[in-house]
């Protein structure tokens, strides 16, 4: 994929940490124009691009008409890029640039793929289609509905909730990132770049992380939670395998709509994709699907 030009007048720069607020007000414009809702706030953000191994200078482009942004890319991952193009600005050959500046990243970094997960049906999708990015995966997000019965699920006898301790720190992020790489193909996160995600991201609360140890007292699942607007969101939820098909994810989801109303939130959500098999359990505790993603993706060795 040779890279087109941008329209006359635009010009393009690495982000910075400065530009926090202008790339979130690009994506809830986009998030508005596609999803009739906001999912992303400014924590997100910061928590993202503040791990240790995030170099903004090398990994991001922003686009500018004047001194406004309207678009942007970042390759966050060894085949992850995100890019967004304010709706404003759709039509203009923007993301189709943007496209191949991923693809030409990945292709410097030695990637040999690069992908993107876009909402099924949306302009994003559509254009990555048109220029031969093909589907990977199908990923879906849920919500337990405002109102919503929390029904109460109980531990077995031995096992209990608490919140997460800093002597936890290293469990948790072994937990979490040997469940996700059970179907994930990358490395693994540092235990750095995973406390950013999660007990350092900004707003942190004591309740938004929880744990579940056995009799032993040892953490043999984790969960993290937080508010997002009126929304609690389940971000992160892992059980040990050896501990599996006991009910413990199920009373750790309870546990994490709970905490999440009490706390003000109207609904619950989380996301899943194909690649987990665990989109019957969130439905089995009453959530239902409001939309679906697929993660499409394109070789940077044949482009």
């Amino acid at each position: 994929m040779s890279t087109p030009p941008l329209p006359r007048g635009l010009t393009t720069r690495s982000l910075t940490l400065e530009d926090v607020a202008p790339v979130l007000a690009v994506m809830v414009a986009e998030e508005q124009a596609e999803l009739g809702r906001v999912e992303t706030d400014e924590a997100d953000i910061l928590g993202d691009w503040q791990r240790p191994s995030v170099d903004l200078a090398r990994t991001t482009v922003g686009v500018l008409d004047g001194e406004a942004l309207v678009a942007y890319a970042e390759m966050a991952g060894a085949d992850v890029g995100y890019a967004n193009v304010h709706p404003e600005h759709h039509r203009r050959g923007i993301g189709t640039w943007l496209a191949a500046w991923l693809v030409a990243k990945a292709r410097e970094e030695g990637s040999t793929v690069i992908g993107a997960q876009l909402l099924e049906g949306g302009s994003a999708d559509r254009l990555l289609a048109s220029l031969g990015w093909e589907p990977r995966w199908t990923a879906w997000d849920l919500t337990l509905p405002e109102g919503a019965e929390i029904a109460a699920q109980p531990l077995p006898p031995g096992y209990a909730l608490r919140d997460l301790t800093p002597d936890d720190h290293v469990a948790v992020w072994t937990l979490l990132e040997d469940a996700f790489l059970e179907w994930s193909d990358r490395e693994r996160q540092s235990l750095e770049d995973f406390a950013s995600r999660v007990w350092l991201r900004p707003g942190t609360e004591p309740w938004h992380l929880r744990v579940v140890t056995d009799a032993a007292g040892e953490v043999v699942g984790a969960t993290h939670v937080f508010l997002a607007g009126e929304d609690g969101y389940v971000n992160k939820i892992g059980v040990r395998p050896d501990q599996r098909g006991l009910g413990l994810a199920r009373s750790m989801l309870a546990d994490a709509f709970a905490a999440a109303r009490a706390h003000g939130a109207a609904r619950s959500n989380l996301a899943t994709d194909s690649r987990t098999g665990a989109l019957g359990l969130y439905e089995r505790v009453g959530m239902v699907v409001t939309s679906t993603w697929v993660n499409r993706a394109i070789s940077t060795t044949t482009t």
